[in-house]
């Protein structure tokens, strides 16, 4: 807690402004969105199969529309993709961010009993705009098994806006609320205010994310969801219960995770405390990160086997709870995307997490040390050698002569044993 109040600070969290570089577009509603990139064979058959899963399912027009309608959408990737790696292939990388903010999406405080009861979260003053939660999806263009990464929050690397300016090293979750802060305050002065001051602070705020973790990992991103912690509570209420599973019992008074061992149901508040909690736990934040993963697989399985994913009445219902808190990038189709995320079960996606060398403290705070190189030939091992080479300019300094043990690492080189997507996974 005190580490994210201290982070508030340093941003100045006082209410001010925001920057919409030239005329860029803010996250908008959106009734119906442009064709994605297909998986495999391109734009043109992606449409086609889109229309005819439409078709074949007797869906009408009005209902499709009625799934995407007021879902909010971000142009964040237009600007990033102009300084991306180059694909290699066909397949697509999908960013999954988790911003640890107790705001809605026009920047207003959630009720505060709402986010000290329900979501046990403290005050709307904590988190601030960090992104606690990243995990790229790379969906290999032959149909193979999808790898999931996930990188620490508190990872010190260089960071950078999304006209890839740098920003100088920090957490790679601060690279969001470094250029939210930037650019609010930017647009405030330009006389910007109300829900158009915090929508386009929060596009900076993704531009800055989507560039760091590209520039990062030396992999292009294709697509991207955004969700924030009400919107996860929403999730969990819509699909609860949720079936966990722990190895160990935990009792944490910071998140408020209060479970025994074993396999077990738990309603939204349980749910969000699971995948909170970090405190009592040996692995600390990496702990915390395989229960993220392990959340993700309960849920997509418990969707799969609900039938959600090929009925779009089913989707229309999930969509119509959880939509107002999501933003996704405009050229993502969500329909056509639910329909393959149903292909993605079943024991097809592992979930792997980025390896640290040790904690250290870089300006006055304690970060995990990585090392790039060694990040990025993993994460080419596992997707085929479609990562480029680092640069000197996207690298973090080098660590000092005495850096502390590096975090535990099994699977490969990875930190902890991957997550197997399909079942209940137990985990810490």
């Amino acid at each position: 807690m005190c580490e994210e109040q201290s982070a508030n600070a340093r941003h100045g969290v006082d209410g001010v402004g925001v920057p919409r570089r030239g005329r860029r577009r803010s996250a908008r509603h959106r009734g119906g969105g442009r064709t994605p990139r297909a998986v495999v064979a391109g734009r043109i058959v992606a449409g086609l199969a889109s229309a005819a899963v439409l078709a074949t399912s007797g869906v009408s027009w009005a209902a499709y529309r009625w799934i995407t309608g007021g879902l909010h959408t971000s142009d964040a990737l237009d600007r990033v993709g102009r300084n991306a790696p180059r694909h290699l292939d066909d397949s697509v990388n999908l960013l999954l961010i988790g911003l640890d903010s107790r705001k809605d999406m026009n920047g207003d405080d959630l009720p505060k009993e709402f986010v000290q009861d329900q979501l046990h979260a403290g005050s709307s003053d904590i988190g601030y705009y960090n992104t606690n939660t990243l995990i790229l999806m790379h969906i290999p263009a032959d149909g193979g098994k999808v790898q999931a990464f996930s990188i620490p929050r508190d990872d010190y690397v260089q960071t950078f806006n999304g006209d890839g300016s740098s920003q100088g090293h920090f957490k790679i979750k601060e690279a969001y609320s470094n250029a939210y802060t930037g650019a609010r305050e930017r647009l405030y002065r330009e006389g910007v205010r109300g829900s158009d001051l915090e929508a386009g602070s929060r596009e900076s705020g993704r531009e800055a994310t989507l560039a760091t973790v590209q520039k990062f990992l030396g992999v292009p991103i294709d697509h991207f969801a955004e969700v924030n912690l009400l919107g996860f509570y929403d999730i969990a209420k819509v699909l609860q219960p949720i079936q966990v599973c722990l190895k160990h019992p935990v009792r944490d008074r910071y998140s408020g995770a209060d479970f025994p061992a074993g396999l077990q149901e738990l309603d939204p508040k349980q749910a969000l405390a699971f995948v909170r909690q970090r405190h009592g736990l040996d692995g600390g934040d990496l702990d915390r990160t395989h229960r993220q993963q392990a959340f993700l697989s309960s849920v997509t399985h418990k969707l799969k086997a609900q039938g959600v994913f090929d009925d779009l009445g089913k989707l229309r219902g999930l969509f119509g709870v959880v939509k107002k808190d999501l933003v996704v990038d405009s050229k993502l189709n969500v329909i056509d995307f639910a329909r393959q995320a149903g292909n993605l079960t079943g024991g097809n996606v592992e979930f792997n997490t980025l390896p640290t060398e040790g904690p250290a403290t870089r300006n006055n705070e304690e970060v995990e040390l990585v090392d790039q190189d060694k990040i990025r030939a993993l994460v080419r091992e596992r997707i085929g050698g479609s990562v480029s080479s680092p640069s000197p300019s996207s690298s973090p300094p080098p660590s000092p002569p005495s850096v502390p043990s590096p975090s535990p690492s099994r699977g490969g080189g990875f930190a902890g044993e991957s997550v197997k997507e399909g079942g209940i996974p137990c985990v810490d």
